[in-house]
């Protein structure tokens, strides 16, 4: 039988966390960490397991799974009250706390989860945008403790960003790494920085494509356009350094020095260590002992393999 999980909270983020879980054969428990009168909370609870049957009813539409299947994952989601909170955090090998971006909010949650829950049960935190630092230290046991940023739609997007504090061990870490990854899920880990990587890096791409449309640079469909069938159909394929290092760190060097003074705006400037990357001849990642032939050759296969799922691929004239 698959361990038990809480989601802490039943807002957008905890419902997503719920059917990621049920559907890999998990019992959870969606807690309405909230006092509510009975009517309140059975509007709520009804609304949860709507939501749920909807999103799965997508999954089945779309090819995620067979509609006969709906019934049975959506019968491990169960919706919680804030009465029923102790024994549903105590059983729970892992809570998702998923209360809103408030730190008061979300300190005082963790305090009382962590309080109720066993001391063996992990504490994660789903916060887009508070470090780690500053909301451990309101859960009893800080080692147990971390965040895990899922990215949304929770039920489709296979990353999740796990930045571990100071205090937290490396069993916790070990522990919720392989929890994700039995759920299919690809967890990657960060240090306790703000923005961890993904909202760090898409922060800076959406507002350069806000800039660009504010100048006139091209419309904003051929922006769009220009992410989905470049940027996007590249990255897809190419993690941003393995792609440094497919075309050379001296590209990225001159290319920056090029567009910072052109555009006038050190936002182009390189950072040092592609200087470094560039003088010591090496990449960022590691490829001694790769058959570079061979992989390139398997990068290319992936993106034809991208080209054929989009519709693009066209056979010779």
């Amino acid at each position: 039988m698959r361990e038990p999980i809480a989601c802490l909270g039943a807002g957008r983020m905890g419902r997503g966390i719920a059917v990621v879980f049920a559907f890999a054969g998990h019992d959870v428990a969606v807690i309405d960490f909230k006092p509510r009168e009975p009517e309140a909370f059975a509007r709520l609870s009804a609304d949860v397991h709507a939501e749920t049957a909807a999103t799965l009813g997508t999954m089945a539409r779309i090819g995620l799974m067979r509609p006969d299947q709906m019934a049975p994952i959506a019968a491990r989601v169960r919706v919680v009250p804030d009465a029923g909170a102790g024994p549903a955090l105590a059983a729970a090998s892992v809570v998702f706390e998923g209360v809103p971006e408030i730190l008061a909010l979300k300190r005082e949650a963790l305090a009382r989860a962590s309080a109720l829950a066993s001391p063996k049960t992990i504490i994660a935190s789903t916060t887009s945008t508070i470090m780690v630092g500053d909301l451990a230290g309101a859960a009893i046991g800080p080692e147990r403790f971390l965040n895990a940023h899922w990215l949304n739609p929770a039920f489709l997007m296979p990353l999740v960003e796990v930045s571990p504090g100071a205090e937290t061990s490396a069993d916790t870490t070990a522990r919720l790494l392989a929890l994700l990854e039995a759920t299919g899920k690809i967890p990657v880990v960060c240090a306790a920085r703000p923005g961890f990587i993904v909202p760090r890096l898409q922060v800076l791409a959406m507002n350069e494509a806000a800039r660009m449309a504010e100048e006139g640079v091209a419309s904003a469909a051929d922006i769009d356009k220009a992410v989905k069938y470049g940027f996007g159909f590249r990255f897809a394929v190419l993690g941003l350094l393995e792609f440094i290092d497919w075309g050379g760190a001296d590209t990225l060097h001159h290319a920056s020095a090029y567009l910072s003074k052109a555009l006038d705006h050190p936002r182009y400037e390189a950072p040092a260590i592609v200087a470094d990357t560039m003088s010591r001849g090496g990449g960022f990642l590691d490829d001694q002992g790769t058959d570079m032939a061979a992989y390139r050759e398997g990068r290319l296969s992936a993106f034809a393999d991208l080209l054929r799922g989009m519709g693009l691929a066209r056979p010779p004239a």
